[in-house]
């Protein structure tokens, strides 16, 4: 691979990295095998890197790698696990009150205007900078900031938030 494509890779893991570390970490559930799901998916695309033509589609690639991977190692482990009658001493976590956060962030973001909705998704959940939402949306960059700042300033003065999800415990080491 020559400097300029090296180069090129380089800058797409360090744009997209932290997006492609969310979706890795929702295929695995653990922070540092989502790191290691991750590596493995960007070597094979660091591998690819001069097939692949079109560079709009190169996150689909890197999520391909990364539920193949995941699956091939999914198939290998459980290969290793085998029943038996003794239930390991382990607590379980909960993640009821998870579900419950989730469920209710979502219904206090439906309650905020679309263009606000929108621009909250984008920033937080989406990971994308001020002057990507800006360019999605056709506005300008002072426009998101000001879109985003009321939206999260809404949602902190939202009483049915409260009332939905009125405390959060706290986590356990």
């Amino acid at each position: 691979m020559n400097r300029t494509r090296h180069e090129e890779f380089r800058a797409y893991v360090t744009d997209r990295g932290p997006a492609l570390l969310r979706a890795a970490t929702r295929l695995t559930s653990d922070r540092a095998e989502a790191e290691d799901l991750l590596q493995a998916a960007l070597a094979k695309t660091y591998l690819a890197w001069d097939r692949i033509e079109d560079r709009a589609a190169v996150d689909g690639y890197v999520r391909r790698a990364m539920v193949n991977t995941q699956i091939s190692w999914w198939r290998r482990r459980k290969l290793d696990i085998y029943p038996t009658d003794e239930l390991p001493d382990r607590p379980v976590d909960d993640h009821t009150r998870r579900s419950e956060l989730h469920d209710v962030l979502g219904r206090a973001l439906r309650r905020l205007p679309e263009r606000q909705r929108l621009a909250v998704v984008l920033r937080y959940y989406e990971d994308m900078s001020e002057a990507e939402i800006a360019q999605v949306l056709g506005v300008s960059i002072g426009t998101v900031k000001s879109t985003v700042s009321r939206a999260v300033a809404r949602l902190r003065d939202d009483d049915a938030l409260g009332d939905d999800f009125p405390e959060i415990p706290p986590q356990r080491p």
